[in-house]
């Protein structure tokens, strides 16, 4: 993502020695490297608040397939309750009707 931006590391920090001139640390050497520091930090606010923001989407759009996927079984136990099995008996009696119908017609 953004981790090309980003040039120093944990290690990188810890580590860091800064040359020592007759009045301490030289101000400039140690300036740049907090300057360093500071757009690194910069990044990672960055990166931060951009997961942030995607999690916040995913976390909603989650949520919303959850209650169409509950939406749905509803739907489906709806119809399935509301479904008649059509059984062999069923089946013949509709046969044995029809066969009236037609036989009481052509007679």
């Amino acid at each position: 993502m953004n981790q090309d931006k980003i040039q120093l590391t944990m290690r990188d920090i810890l580590e860091k020695e800064f040359k020592i001139d007759a009045r301490g640390y030289r101000m400039q050497e140690v300036d740049q490297f907090l300057d360093t520091i500071i757009r690194d930090y910069n990044e990672y606010n960055n990166i931060i608040n951009t997961l942030r923001e995607e999690n916040k989407k995913l976390s909603l759009e989650n949520t919303n397939l959850k209650q169409e996927i509950r939406n749905l079984n509803s739907s489906i136990e709806t119809v399935k309750g509301n479904e008649k099995e059509i059984t062999n008996v069923d089946l013949l009696k509709r046969i044995s009707r029809l066969e009236k119908i037609i036989l009481g017609k052509e007679e």
